[in-house]
């Protein structure tokens, strides 16, 4: 190994885990990030063993390649949206301790491999991240997260400084209109709790209650689990949705839980995980649920 890659250990794992963190932002997928960083670093180690001595800071011709392949992997992620089955939503994470990253239960986690959980990657801000041009994205994450200049930018989409700056303003105001930041932990933690208890004793009133009156359900089976194909709209609605779950298979357990780094709930039964729960909460009422149960994006809660 040539003195330009880091042979200490820590600084190995420090700059895979930058480079996961921006390769989730920016896919919304850990499976798709982990393709991403390894395509990065294969096309570090084609480089001669001259042409790496000449890259000044390796690690920025990581991140910056690095955003590059997630350009590109963001024009193919469109595709295989319109093909999914249903309503697709992010994969989520669960809190460092109980993070897997599709490992066997016995191995050892990789800390590298581990996505730090702030307000970047809340469901929330991934769904509107979801909709925006791959550019815009780019553009955002890697300025407003990751503190990159509009410069660097440019070189990573193929703009011009002044078109990064707008791609970046346009997709801020989209961020601002979804009220993305809606509400303190503390009310996001209390409001899972009523909601799981209202959930697990079948109180259809105390649900509704919770509820905004214009609450949306959105879940995801990706076509290998049951889901509700379209959004459910409004609270009698959204809580009979859940009621039912129960009545379908009622040794389901729920538990709260961070996901995202943000309190929601996992639903479990038999020792394994079948939903992860994230909750929109708004003038101190749960105004969106994501529901995610397709099992490829729950390996790193089973």
């Amino acid at each position: 190994m040539d003195d330009t890659v880091p042979d200490d250990l820590h600084a190995v794992a420090q700059e895979r885990r930058a480079l996961m963190n921006l390769g989730y932002r920016l896919l919304g997928s850990v499976a798709d990030a982990e393709d991403a960083v390894q395509e990065t670093y294969l096309r570090w180690y084609k480089l001669t063993e001259a042409g790496r001595q000449e890259i000044e800071s390796p690690m920025g011709w990581l991140m910056t390649t690095a955003g590059r392949v997630c350009l590109d992997m963001l024009g193919s992620a469109r595709a295989r949206r319109e093909r999914y089955v249903g309503e697709w939503l992010p994969e989520p994470l669960p809190d460092p301790g109980r993070w897997t990253s599709h490992k066997p239960a016995d191995d050892t986690t990789d800390p590298a491999d581990q996505v730090t959980l702030d307000e970047s990657v809340a469901m929330a801000l991934l769904l509107v991240l979801e909709g925006m041009t791959p550019a815009e994205r780019v553009a955002f994450v890697l300025h407003d997260v990751f503190q990159y200049r509009f410069t660097e930018i440019a070189d990573i989409v193929g703009r011009s400084p002044g078109a990064c700056r707008q791609l970046a303003s346009s997709a801020r105001r989209r961020v601002d209109t979804a009220r993305v930041v809606d509400a303190p932990p503390q009310q996001r933690a209390s409001l899972a709790g009523a909601f799981r208890a209202a959930w697990q004793t079948g109180d259809l009133a105390e649900l509704v209650r919770l509820l905004d009156p214009q609450a949306t359900a959105v879940t995801d089976g990706g076509g290998l689990v049951s889901a509700s194909i379209e959004p459910i709209v409004g609270a009698p609605a959204v809580a009979r949705f859940f009621l039912d779950v129960f009545g379908r298979q009622p040794d389901l357990l729920v538990e709260e839980a961070l996901v995202n780094g943000e309190p929601g709930l996992v639903a479990h039964a038999a020792g394994e995980v079948l939903a992860v729960i994230s909750l929109g909460v708004t003038d101190g009422r749960i105004d969106r649920i994501w529901v995610v149960r397709n099992p490829e994006k729950l390996a790193a809660w089973n």
